[in-house]
């Protein structure tokens, strides 16, 4: 019998887990289509959690994350393969974590998401370029939530000083 994390019965498991139940395989745009749960995710499920509950799912999402894609990678015969999305389920829940709770506000958080993740400003290139396991899969999206967080934080702070 195999292990977690070595090829065989296991890795259809952690495939599953790091594609986030196969919305990983999205022909295109991957990292897109797997950042609309996390959005749904905070949307519906933040307001009932309260703040330190959802920055503990934050954290739980990420360290499921760094596992799942640790095991998966090697699945699927690449560290940071296009199917790993779980890294942006956990990086847009904390994108969003500290965000007015709307419509607008997740739309403006995924896009903002979205960009940062495609771009990877420091130290998200950092984790992207030298970290190659699970934890730096993880910890580029998860940075560039930060980043996120710190822009929608940003524009709630102008929004309300303009009245």
């Amino acid at each position: 019998m195999s292990a977690p994390g070595e090829p065989g019965r296991w890795s259809g498991l952690w495939k599953a887990i790091a594609s986030v139940g196969g919305i990983g395989y999205a022909p295109v745009a991957s990292g897109t289509f797997g950042t609309v749960p996390g959005v749904l995710l905070w949307y519906y499920l933040s307001p009932s959690l309260g703040l330190l509950s959802w920055l503990g799912l934050c954290v739980a999402l990420t360290a499921a994350s760094s596992v799942a894609a640790h095991y998966a990678g090697p699945a699927f015969g690449k560290t940071d393969a296009g199917e790993i999305v779980l890294d942006e389920v956990a990086g847009v829940c904390w994108g969003l974590a500290f965000a007015p709770h709307s419509w607008a506000w997740a739309i403006a958080g995924f896009f903002a998401f979205r960009l940062f993740d495609i771009t990877k400003p420091w130290p998200a290139s950092y984790f992207d370029k030298r970290v190659k396991n699970g934890f730096g899969v993880t910890m580029d999206d998860v940075v560039a939530g930060w980043f996120t967080a710190a822009l929608l934080a940003v524009a709630a702070a102008l929004l309300e000083a303009r009245g």
